[in-house]
């Protein structure tokens, strides 16, 4: 376990600095900013290529932005459909694409997701660290039909032809506005990764036949540069089986616990990574029921220290039975 940590140690490199802020209309980005992700329909960064917007309904604040700040000066590209604004270490990329311009879900997160690995084949920011996936209607359907297996089954299908190493941590989550377009963005490095899986739970990429045709392709988390731990998208789930279903509080409090283990495991591997939730995390909290907001916020007070950041989003999640996912950015 010292070799380990001396290992990870050693590997420790510039990260992005990542914030939650709310930015009002019209606001241009800083020219460090590497990317924003805007959630909501406020009138903010309509202009620049840097800017994400994901038709997500916040619960506490409109025009909130995760701000991705750079290391150093940032160049912004575009290749097909792919745009992307990059730095001398780390790359944040974006494509949407109209799922009737190819058919269906499928089809579409394959294209997207053969259009990500041609791209990233011949950057130089090679290796995949953090994705997000957005589309409408991840429940619709029954069976092998459902959105979210049918979007498990086109990204499986366009990431075939990469021999990846590991796969990079990953969300995705259901809106609601109706629009036909899946959006993926994602954070790419100049060096590797280091890939981590939660004890408590199968590993995604091992899922039983059940949850679909194509097993979901992301890893648990991914620590960067030694000291940046990024946690996928997590709820209430031990082994590969949803807890808790119909309990809002149990089903947070079970969805904390996984993180918790996921900082403790990185912590042990870097002692840069602190071991446990504080003011160098932010929380990104997807809510089925927005209604539920006021309970969430008080479970979230009495559960989470002062000073850590969050933001609260009315979705969809994968699972018609879980209530609330979390992601997770620890140490930023």
């Amino acid at each position: 376990m010292t070799g380990s940590k001396t290992a990870a140690a050693q590997r420790v490199a510039a990260i992005p600095h990542v914030e939650y802020r709310t930015l009002a209309p019209r606001e241009p980005l800083p020219a460090e900013v590497l990317a924003a992700v805007v959630f909501g329909s406020a009138d903010t960064c309509r202009e620049d290529p840097r800017c994400v917007r994901v038709g997500l309904k916040p619960l506490s604040r409109g025009g909130i932005a995760e701000l991705w700040h750079a290391t150093g000066p940032v160049r912004i590209g575009f290749a097909g459909p792919v745009r992307y604004s990059a730095d001398a270490e780390h790359l944040l990329g974006a494509i949407e694409l109209d799922e009737r311009d190819y058919g269906g879900l499928a089809a579409t997160a394959a294209a997207a997701y053969a259009a990500i690995g041609d791209f990233q084949a011949s950057s130089s920011h090679p290796h995949l660290l953090r994705m997000w996936n957005y589309f409408d209607g991840i429940n619709r359907g029954t069976g092998d039909e459902e959105r979210y297996k049918q979007f498990c089954v086109g990204r499986a299908t366009g990431l075939a032809a990469r021999a990846l190493t590991h796969h990079p941590a990953a969300t995705a989550i259901g809106r609601r506005d109706g629009s036909p377009v899946l959006q993926v963005y994602w954070l790419a490095g100049r060096a590797t990764g280091q890939a981590l899986e939660n004890p408590r739970q199968v590993s995604a990429f091992n899922y039983p036949r059940q949850y679909g045709p194509a097993a979901p392709r992301f890893s648990r988390a991914m620590l960067v540069g030694g000291r940046l731990l990024m946690i996928s998208g997590t709820a209430s789930v031990i082994g590969h089986a949803s807890r808790h279903p119909g309990k809002l509080e149990a089903q947070v409090r079970e969805t904390l616990l996984n993180l918790g283990v996921l900082e403790q495991r990185a912590h042990v591997l870097s002692a840069a990574v602190p071991p446990r939730l504080g003011a160098a995390s932010l929380l990104k909290i997807y809510l089925r029921d927005g209604g539920a907001t006021c309970e969430v916020e008080a479970l979230l007070k009495e559960s989470l220290p002062a000073g850590l950041a969050y933001m609260l989003l009315e979705a969809d999640i994968c699972r018609a039975e879980l209530l609330v996912e979390i992601d997770c950015i620890h140490g930023a």
